[in-house]
């Protein structure tokens, strides 16, 4: 209340010179909450989320969201992993990731600018004593492996950036049944380029939209709920348009699925990940009267924030069977095997690991983070306290500040020398956690302007876009603006599992369809 009457009395102001506008500024900071504060407001306070939740308040709350938020993103990609200046290139060429800030120069006399060691740690020694799992921590929030293969199928999606491709898409793919149920075709009947071992035999290698997708059953789980929700939307609105042709059938339902997405992402996904006892709201029209640019370039640090590998657990449990990692990755007789729906309900019931802390990655995905060190160094990504401070974060002045751990604080002493040299992944990762929370600080503070500016970025959520008619009428924008996940599994099953980013609670049981 403090804050918005200085803002009032700000804009009450009719000097309009340079020396107002830098008191009010001042005035403004420190006056403005921490994050730690904001926080704990936004988790704690029952009856006040009560009323807001059930209120006009909600939509005024959610645009401030919003509005604060994204405008911690520039509207417009500024650096690119190629230039470390101002360019057309940055802005025109869309094969590559935009970056928030440009790289540490190369002339600079230390990998990380002026301070820190004159040799970055070697990543092997990094992970074995930060990253690598000693025991596995469950996220205390309750996360499971629904939500983290949700996170790596939706990143997946829009973190594809391969500057080979040439324009255009060159293949449709169908769908093939299997004992009367949908699932997508293999690559021995529709010859695309799918990354599989070559001990798996084309009859057992799927066939989906991104080449990755065969590396684990949740993927491919994940990809054939969307497609059977895709085949689904087509019948309905075959039914409403009679004489559209099977080109507008596609490309309409593709928008339905787009708007299914981004309010399940939002309203769930993004809603879990939060701890927010404020509920966020999918509704475009709340920016309509704002400067908004609609646009969804990814940022490369948006990329590497997105690691989240230590949510896998050291092995699967699915309808009772323990897999090991051997017998899950590129494996998709398991799906076929069990079921979308016990993979569902196997993977809403097992808990997923904590992101932030450190020292909980499973030793068979090191490998993806230590390639993501050489990325890393050789974008030259500035360091972590430099991110800190372009999101209004409060620098560091010290690893025993950053973490609660006494020995992760002196390792990363002893190995970067000083804590403005630490690198950007590293810092993310060993931060602190929030009390009984996912993650720390930093991830939330600079991964929700980044989600929230590209989810609302999307171009169906313009004013040109968000309408009936770009969805086939009122029957499908009512879809999207309905779209739940226990919907989306459960109206593309024979039966409802249990379906949730949420390990089950007693009360949480299966719903039978008429109760969606």
């Amino acid at each position: 209340m403090l804050v918005n009457l200085l803002l009032l009395l700000e804009s009450m102001s009719s000097t309009g010179d340079s020396n107002s506008a830098e008191f009010w500024t001042k005035v403004r900071i420190l006056f403005k909450p921490s994050p730690a504060v904001v926080h704990f407001i936004l988790t704690n306070f029952h009856w006040f989320w009560g009323l807001v939740n059930n209120s006009l308040l909600q939509d005024i709350f959610m645009r401030f969201v919003l509005t604060v938020r994204i405008n911690l993103v520039p509207d417009i990609p500024t650096y690119n992993t190629k230039y470390g200046y101002l360019n057309w290139e940055s802005y025109y060429n869309i094969s590559y990731y935009t970056r928030l800030l440009p790289p540490v120069p190369e002339d600079c006399p230390l990998p990380m600018g002026t301070k820190g060691k004159a040799v970055l740690p070697d990543p092997d020694v990094l992970l074995e004593k930060f990253f690598k799992r000693r025991v596995f921590k469950p996220d205390p929030q309750g996360t499971n492996l629904m939500f983290a293969f949700m996170a790596q199928h939706f990143t997946h999606q829009f973190f594809k950036t391969r500057p080979g491709v040439g324009g255009g898409f060159t293949k449709a793919l169908g769908h093939g049944l299997i004992n009367g149920e949908m699932y997508p075709p293999t690559v021995s009947n529709v010859p695309v380029d799918m990354r599989y071992p070559p001990t798996i035999p084309p009859e057992h290698r799927l066939a989906i939209g991104n080449e990755l997708f065969g590396l684990v059953p949740g993927l491919s789980m994940y990809a054939t709920i969307w497609l059977r929700e895709h085949n689904r939307l087509c019948d309905i609105l075959k039914e409403e348009h009679p004489t559209w042709d099977d080109e507008q059938l596609f490309q309409t339902a593709r928008l339905i699925v787009i708007g299914e997405t981004i309010k399940i992402i939002i309203e769930e996904y993004v809603q879990h990940l939060s701890g927010y006892l404020f509920k966020l709201k999918f509704d475009p029209s709340l920016l309509f009267k704002e400067q908004f640019h609609y646009s969804n370039r990814i940022a490369v640090e948006f990329v590497h924030l997105y690691h989240w590998h230590s949510l896998m657990p050291d092995s699967f449990l699915i309808n009772g069977d323990d897999v090991p990692y051997s017998q899950f990755l590129h494996n998709n007789s398991l799906l076929i095997h069990y079921g979308v729906e016990k993979l569902v309900d196997s993977f809403s019931r097992q808990p997923a690991g904590q992101i932030g802390g450190g020292q909980n990655f499973n030793e068979h995905i090191l490998g993806v983070i230590k390639s993501l060190f050489r990325e890393s160094r050789a974008d030259r990504l500035r360091p972590f306290n430099e991110y800190r401070k372009k999101f209004d974060l409060k620098p560091y002045s010290s690893f025993s500040e950053l973490t609660d751990n006494v020995e992760i604080a002196r390792d990363l002493e002893e190995l970067y020398g000083d804590i403005d040299a630490l690198e950007f992944y590293p810092g993310l990762i060993l931060e602190k956690t929030h009390s009984n929370r996912i993650f720390g600080e930093s991830m939330v503070e600079m991964g929700s302007p980044f989600s929230l500016k590209g989810l609302f970025g999307n171009p169906i959520c313009s004013p040109e876009y968000w309408k009936p008619s770009t969805f086939g009428g009122e029957t499908g924008f009512n879809i999207v603006k309905t779209a739940t996940l226990r919907k989306l599994v459960c109206l593309n099953t024979k039966w409802c599992p249990y379906v949730s980013f949420n390990v089950p609670r007693d009360e949480d049981e299966p719903k039978p369809k008429n109760e969606l």
